[in-house]
């Protein structure tokens, strides 16, 4: 079936955290947190209601038919084989990161990020008594890069586990697999686990391919947690439902062994009945949220490289941000969330916010009708010509 993807749909009074949460004026316009303003696709929405009708909502198991749906998925979409005693359910992935980094390190220990970086990453170290060590991502001529000599020197200082954002939230790299080789190389050198976030892995634009940092080295597989979800790809965060990969025994039962304690069981009913949809029947959907979301980015970076020539847009290979480069416009960063909420009434993600490196850059999420993207657009270029 062909989707609406330019259907405006009012989120207001639905508990949205992206449209409820007003930061004090109504007329802000929302391009924040990340998720998205269209509906599912219509086999999800057709599962819930079944679920609902049913009218019976008690402890929920599901555990073969969520496997074998999380096995489809990864074969069919991302060539990776893997096994049905792998696969965890986590309410989402944050909490997993926290587990993962409690299972793995003592407190005082040092863990890797890569900055600018999706701000859970600092609190998941931070909570468990860890050091964060700062690998700076390097920014030049447009692009992001891993500064790889840099974490060789924070490997050989001891750095025990590393998170590794994959595709990267907010700079929209999609890692290319001989990057991702040389990373390995390095974790395999200096016994690195590394925790990798691949919530955004479906969502890669055209000329790019997400690599599973499981399959880029065999060796790699006795370190790696992969932490996966619909919830980015079919919009459904609120369902709290996503799936840990990790193929080393060891290394999982440290992980549930973890988990457990903090009473991670089973995904609730709904959960079970949206994924399941979802990755058995919503590549169709999937594919075309891809196209419109492309046509979404080259209609941005049109605009801006017309109407705001002092605003630089990286150019995301993958996720539905996009990370925008306002430091021509001379703003500190308070200055720069006062000139976005208060002038443009705008509600972009602030960059500094993600850590070191992204102050005088705001995330805007495009995964909107076109026509809320042109209308935060056009605020924010008046908001521009008027400073």
């Amino acid at each position: 079936m062909q989707y609406d993807f330019d259907r405006v749909i009012d989120r207001h009074n639905t508990y949205s955290v992206k449209w409820d949460t007003s930061f004090g004026d109504r007329d802000i316009l929302p391009l924040w947190v990340a998720d998205m303003d269209f509906q599912v696709p219509q086999p999800v929405t057709e599962a819930l209601i079944a679920t609902a009708k049913h009218g019976i909502f008690g402890y929920s198991d599901g555990k073969k038919v969520y496997e074998d749906a999380v096995i489809h998925w990864m074969r069919t979409r991302h060539n990776w084989e893997i096994e049905r005693e792998w696969i965890n359910y986590s309410p989402g992935v944050v909490p997993a990161l926290i587990w993962a980094i409690r299972a793995f390190t003592q407190p005082g220990d040092k863990v890797v990020l890569q900055s600018p970086v999706y701000p859970p990453f600092f609190r998941a170290i931070e909570s468990n008594g860890c050091q964060v060590v700062n690998n700076q991502l390097v920014y030049a001529e447009g692009q992001y890069r891993m500064d790889l000599t840099d974490l060789e020197v924070k490997f050989a200082y001891g750095a025990k586990v590393m998170l590794l954002c994959s595709p990267h939230n907010p700079v929209g790299r999609v890692w290319r697999r001989e990057e991702l080789e040389d990373l390995a190389a390095l974790c395999s050198k200096y016994e690195v686990t590394v925790i990798a976030d691949e919530i955004h892995a479906d969502l890669v634009y055209k000329r790019y391919k997400h690599t599973t940092f499981s399959l880029v080295a065999p060796e790699l597989a006795a370190r790696t947690v992969v932490c996966t979800a619909p919830s980015k790809t079919f919009n459904l965060a609120g369902l709290q439902t996503s799936n840990i990969i990790i193929s080393d025994a060891y290394l999982r039962e440290t992980y549930r062994k973890v988990a457990g304690q903090n009473s991670s069981f089973h995904p609730n009913t709904f959960g079970i009945a949206a994924l399941v949809a979802a990755y058995e029947h919503g590549a169709e959907w999937l594919d075309q949220l891809l196209d419109y979301l492309q046509d979404n980015l080259i209609c941005l970076q049109t605009f801006v490289n017309k109407k705001m020539p002092q605003i630089q847009v990286v150019n995301p290979e993958g996720t539905y941000l996009v990370w925008l480069d306002l430091r021509q416009l001379g703003l500190e960063p308070q200055q720069l969330k006062r000139f976005m909420l208060g002038h443009a009434k705008v509600a972009c993600n602030d960059g500094y916010t993600f850590g070191p490196g992204g102050e005088g850059f705001e995330r805007m999420n495009i995964a909107c009708p076109r026509a809320t993207l042109l209308e935060a657009l056009a605020r924010l270029a008046t908001a521009v010509e008027q400073l």
